[in-house]
Parts: C-alpha cells; structure tokens; sequence
C-alpha cells in the first residue's frame, strides 16, 4: 500500500470505496446534507490501484461572531473501505493529510466528526469547538448537526469563542 496525493476523486472512485451506499457516513441527518468538494486528498492505495482510505482538504473561509473572518483548511471526506476497517489505515491517510494541510497555508485546520471519533481526532491534537457551526445548504443556512473540531498548522493561534459561519458548504 502506497500514500497518494490526488487532485481529485471520481464519482466511480467514491462508488468502488463505498463512501455512495446508503449510511456509508454513519446516517442520521448529516447525511442529507449537501457538502463541498476537497481542493486536495490523499489516498491510500493498494497495489492494482484499489483505494483503501482517502481524506481530503479545502481552504474555507468562515467568521466567527465578534471576532471576524480567517480562513481554516477544511479536513474532510476521511473515509475507510469497509473491510479494511481496523487497521490503522485513517491515521496513515490523516498524517499525511495534515501535512498538506499544513501547505496550504491558513493557520488552523477544522473538521466535522461523530462522537464516536472526537477522541480519534484528539489525538492527532484536534479539540472540540463549543460553539455551534453555521454553513450554506440548498434550503438556506443550516446549523451543521455533528461535533466541530479544530487545530493549529502553524504557530499558537487560538479558538474564538462564538457562532462559526461558514462561507458556503460544509466540507
């Protein structure tokens, strides 16, 4: 199994891992939400070309309430074959990704998650935002119905405190 960066996914791509059938991503109401395609992802891939893992990335701008905008790397689209579940492979296809992240440019990278993985991606120093999360849908503005985490990519920058507002979708 190789590492790959790739600048994008196909729709067949997505259908072969998995990530398109039905609860793929868990269920429940985020699954019926409309999301932002990465700017960047990495794959990880066995040989034959069969993707196993793959996570992807976006620069978003957003605001948060009394504290103005800044732009953040968007983690998103962290997804595992089903049946290489298990063993180890998001946390080789996430520290890869981190490290685009962190050449992407914005000072801080935030993510979506279920419970089940806030003390997953604590690990990798992500830490929950208490505030809740704003972001664009066909509807109108929806509150993003899943835990928000965040981290540093460069230097010491803190979390402010108030209501995040995405530019656009959720990613």
């Amino acid at each position: 199994m190789e590492l790959h960066e790739l600048t994008g996914l196909t729709s067949e791509q997505l259908v072969e891992l998995g990530a398109e059938q039905p609860g793929a991503w868990g269920g429940g109401p985020s699954e019926a939400l409309q999301w932002r395609e990465s700017e960047r992802h990495v794959a990880l891939i066995e040989p034959g070309g069969r993707i196993l893992a793959v996570a992807g990335a976006a620069v978003i701008e957003l605001a948060v309430a009394g504290h103005g905008a800044f732009e953040v790397v968007g983690v998103g689209g962290v997804f595992v074959r089903e049946s290489a579940r298990g063993r180890g492979l998001m946390r080789r296809v996430l520290a890869r990704l981190l490290d685009v992240a962190c050449e992407m440019g914005p000072e801080r990278a935030m993510l979506f998650c279920r419970p089940h993985l806030v003390r997953v991606y604590g690990s990798f120093g992500f830490s929950e935002i208490a505030d809740p999360v704003w972001a664009d849908q066909p509807a109108g503005r929806a509150q993003v119905p899943l835990r928000s985490m965040w981290r540093a990519l460069h230097g010491t920058p803190d979390w402010p405190s108030g209501r995040v507002d995405l530019e656009g979708l959720p990613f």
